[in-house]
């Protein structure tokens, strides 16, 4: 079996932002290493200089502790298997026949005997299905939760978030195509859930995020790192497609998962088109058992224009949402800029503005707009009173109105789960 080398890892990693450019903006600066010295984003004190003291500090934490020789793997290396470091088994797997079905994500891939997944990190092996990216951080960063985004999940607070390798999508316009396209490599940095936790807490991080690249592969090494993390007292979150099956989705809930943010990226046609015969369905599914189980939810759709800009397509979700989720759920409307292996032109502000109208019309209390720097929907009004409630600039809260989860002002309760709860 043929995996890739170790690439030159990039530490700024997009979710939902375009360009190195647009980070910039929000005062981050890259910084790009070699897999074997991961350092995280370095936050421009300028930008937030009530937390400039403590990520400068953490940024020198991570790098130096990163650049230390890796700890050794937490479960038996396989013998004679030269990239067994990463090598895990499966905890999803039933077998048919001589071939093993993988219930990690809603493909469900039948694999051959030797043969990969669709997503390249699930491996037949000798009659067992294995994970071939345990503990393979591609990415590591200290991110404001607004980042994600997350906007009514803890504001102002900060996580650490871990990306691996890899995608069970095939969109062109990937932000992050230089991880999620890549097959998982041959060796590299292994940081295991304990690693990543203690970082965590060393870090002044309030909680874990999985993200960067679809979470969801890293099914068995999140089971691990969300109960060690709850012990610790934080909190842990999912940045995702959301096409994870029921079986994996209760598996992460039971373990710990408290918030995802789930991309919904348009119909069923782009579902099939662009993102390699995807049935958004389940999306939905996993997003209605994901609410009915307590976890927080928010979506983020990604507005490209040719691709999921219509008025046929906007309605039709903000509706779904409404209908089947709640008025309640915050939809983040972000812009696209191009990227991999798209070229449409970016999205206009004015198409962003529209279906931010088109959100309301449907009766959504929170609909934000993503990737529009300084723009008045990027904050949180009092769906009651029209309080403007939390203030933002860039991944910032600069004021933030809300009393035990109530608007100061008429107090009327605002969903979500607030710092003070906690």
């Amino acid at each position: 079996m043929q995996l890739s080398q170790s690439p030159r890892v990039s530490l700024i990693r997009n979710e939902g932002t375009p360009q190195i450019r647009q980070l910039q903006s929000h005062g981050l600066r890259q910084t790009s290493l070699t897999r074997d010295n991961l350092p995280s984003v370095v936050p421009d004190p300028q930008a937030h200089p009530k937390r400039a003291y403590t990520e400068q500090r953490n940024s020198r934490f991570m790098s130096s502790k990163l650049a230390n020789p890796s700890e050794p793997p937490s479960a038996p290396a396989l013998s004679g298997d030269s990239e067994s470091t990463f090598v895990r088994e499966s905890r999803l797997s039933e077998k048919v026949g001589s071939k093993i079905r993988c219930n990690v994500c809603e493909r469900r891939c039948l694999l051959t005997p030797g043969g990969l997944g669709w997503c390249r990190t699930r491996v037949n092996r000798d009659g067992k299905l294995l994970t071939l990216i345990y503990g393979a951080v591609s990415s590591l960063a200290s991110n404001p939760i607004e980042k994600k985004p997350f906007y009514h999940f803890h504001p102002g607070d900060s996580v650490l978030t871990a990306g691996s390798w890899s995608c069970n999508f095939g969109c062109p316009w990937c932000q992050n195509w230089d991880i999620a396209k890549r097959a998982p490599p041959a060796s590299g940095r292994y940081v295991s859930p304990e690693r990543f936790v203690q970082l965590t807490v060393e870090s002044a991080c309030q909680g874990t995020s999985i993200s960067f690249n679809e979470p969801t592969l890293s099914l068995e090494w999140s089971l691990d790192v969300f109960p060690l993390a709850k012990r610790h007292g934080l909190y842990n979150t999912f940045v995702t497609n959301g096409y994870m099956t029921p079986e994996s989705l209760s598996l992460l809930i039971e373990a710990g998962l408290d918030a995802m943010n789930v991309d919904i990226k348009g119909d069923a046609a782009v579902g099939k088109k662009y993102c390699k015969a995807i049935d958004f369905e389940t999306i939905w599914n996993s997003c209605r058992l994901a609410r009915s189980r307590g976890v927080h939810i928010e979506l983020t759709t990604l507005v490209i224009p040719g691709v999921n800009d219509s008025e046929t397509t906007l309605r039709a979700i903000a509706d779904r949402i409404a209908t089947s989720l709640g008025r309640d759920v915050p939809w983040h409307l972000t812009r696209y800029y191009p990227a991999y292996q798209f070229s449409a032109p970016s999205t206009p502000v004015r198409t962003l503005e529209h279906a931010w109208q088109i959100g309301k019309e449907a009766g959504l209390d929170f609909v934000y707009l993503g990737n529009v720097p300084g723009d008045l929907h990027d904050d949180t009004y009092c769906p009651a009173c029209g309080e403007r409630l939390i203030r933002r600039r860039g991944f910032s809260v600069v004021e933030n109105k809300l009393r035990a989860g109530h608007c100061l002002h008429c107090n009327c309760a605002i969903a979500g789960v607030w710092s003070d709860a906690r």
